[in-house]
């Protein structure tokens, strides 16, 4: 034991790994030096919103209403895997749709990061790690437009889940959702673009990212696409302006 022990000790003096331990750390202290002299900051603060999302004025959302109560994540482990305390989570009623529409009522569920490291929680992990399949997942472009001063052509994920194990009235239960990043004053349609978005802010003190995600399961008819996609252009006309002016950092290059 003891020679095998003195044979382990005796490769680790040798010249060759001596030379690139010693390389590796100068390697080390090099980059962060560089990183010092570029004006490149890794650690980012906190950048808070201007705003709480909770205090987001109901006045504004006409014609939608918000169907009470307003939803709150009372699961400890729950809310520890979201990774905020900054999001609102309502039900959203558009008033001007009839009472049979599959797109009168949608879930609005916004996450603000005030301190970016990740990005976690989107709908693919959250609706299958909860007992449903994913069956359809494409890019898609929201038009929106206020008819006033608020025009953006939006990035976005379309999904539609369906359950695992359904019994036969189940088996044909399908829920839209749509999903998008607003990342340091851009738009961005998915996780990767989000990070994307994060790891070009090299010299920026600040980053932060917040996700917009509107799911339609509260109709027992299933909107198609296009209904679900028109709605949510249209709902979004009313609260991307008001999260634009009011909630989120304003953001300079």
């Amino acid at each position: 034991m003891m020679v095998y022990e003195k044979k382990n000790i005796r490769v680790y003096i040798q010249p060759a790994f001596l030379i690139c331990v010693l390389v590796l750390a100068a390697g080390g202290v090099g980059m962060s030096v560089t990183t010092r002299r570029l004006g490149i900051i890794l650690k980012k603060e906190p950048l808070p919103l201007r705003k709480s999302l909770e205090l987001l004025d109901e006045g504004d959302l006409a014609p939608y209403r918000i169907v009470p109560p307003k939803l709150k994540i009372k699961n400890e482990e729950i809310l520890k895997t979201l990774g905020t305390e900054d999001y609102i989570q309502w039900v959203l009623e558009d008033t001007e749709e009839t009472a049979d529409s599959a797109v009168k009522r949608c879930l609005l569920f916004i996450t603000y990061y005030r301190l970016p490291d990740r990005v976690p929680h989107v709908p693919e992990e959250c609706w299958t790690g909860g007992g449903y399949q994913k069956l359809r997942a494409e890019g898609i472009k929201l038009e929106i437009n206020d008819n006033m001063s608020f025009k953006a052509s939006i990035p976005a994920k379309y999904l539609v889940f369906g359950p695992k194990k359904a019994s036969l009235w189940q088996s044909r239960v399908r829920i839209p959702n749509l999903y998008f990043f607003k990342v340091n004053g851009q738009y961005a349609g998915s996780r990767q673009e989000a990070r994307m978005a994060l790891n070009k802010n090299l010299f920026g003190k600040y980053s932060y990212f917040c996700k917009v995600e509107l799911v339609f399961n509260r109709s027992s008819a299933t909107p198609s696409k296009t209904a679900a996609v028109a709605a949510s252009e249209k709902l979004l006309a009313v609260i991307l302006p008001v999260l634009e002016e009011n909630h989120w950092p304003k953001w300079e290059k």
